[in-house]
């Protein structure tokens, strides 16, 4: 004990001691508290660090799996789009082959209208020259035969029309006669050859009927 102790009275020195032993426990617990805090902190960086982290990577799963739908609602619709492209182009391939057959076969239709008249003015020459000389005869005959031969080559046929029951596809009735000798009506005269090209009527025989 030194001097100071002992000069200390008992009484004082048992409450100086009471004193250091309230100041170390004071000081343990204020450590036990801070140790806490600071763990309770570091657990709670911790805890917010992984949920920051877990949010990110669904955030970014999220915008990945968006961006894919987009991709795949992009390569659907350009590929309809490709599709639509593709059936119009080959409806219009076939339509413009329809039209360009038609338009075709309507000018050989109307070429063919027009050689008509000539081909009527030499079956009459044909007839007129009947009792000609037998060398204009044969010439008109001849030139008549490869006219008629050529349009025969190329589809225009002529309509059988006398003796044949009368269709008002084929034929045109400008003439009827009452005979009683038929029940149906029957051309009995042919007035105006008629002509097809490949079975469609260019123009129908103008006949007379009877019935």
């Amino acid at each position: 004990m030194t001097s100071n102790e002992s000069d200390l009275p008992e009484g004082a020195a048992d409450e100086s001691s009471s004193d250091n032993d309230l100041d170390s426990e004071l000081a343990e617990m204020l450590e036990m508290v801070d140790g806490e805090m600071v763990t309770g902190e570091l657990v709670d960086v911790e805890t917010v660090t992984g949920e920051l982290v877990d949010e990110d990577a669904d955030s970014g799963a999220a915008a990945v799996e968006h961006d894919l739908d987009s991709l795949a609602a992009e390569r659907d619709e350009m590929r309809s789009t490709a599709q639509r492209l593709q059936a119009d182009f080959e409806n219009f391939k076939k339509r413009s082959a329809r039209e360009t057959a038609a338009a075709g076969e309507s000018a050989v239709v109307r070429f063919i209208k027009q050689l008509l008249p000539v081909l009527d003015a030499f079956e009459r020459a044909v007839d007129a020259v009947s009792d000609a000389d037998e060398t204009v005869r044969r010439g008109v005959e001849l030139a008549f035969g490869e006219f008629t031969s050529t349009l025969t080559r190329n589809g225009v046929l002529r309509i059988e029309a006398l003796g044949q029951p009368f269709d008002p596809d084929l034929h045109e009735a400008v003439a009827h006669e009452e005979t009683g000798e038929h029940e149906a009506p029957v051309v009995v005269e042919e007035l105006r050859a008629g002509y097809r090209l490949n079975n469609k009527v260019i123009r129908a025989t103008m006949v007379k009927v009877a019935q």
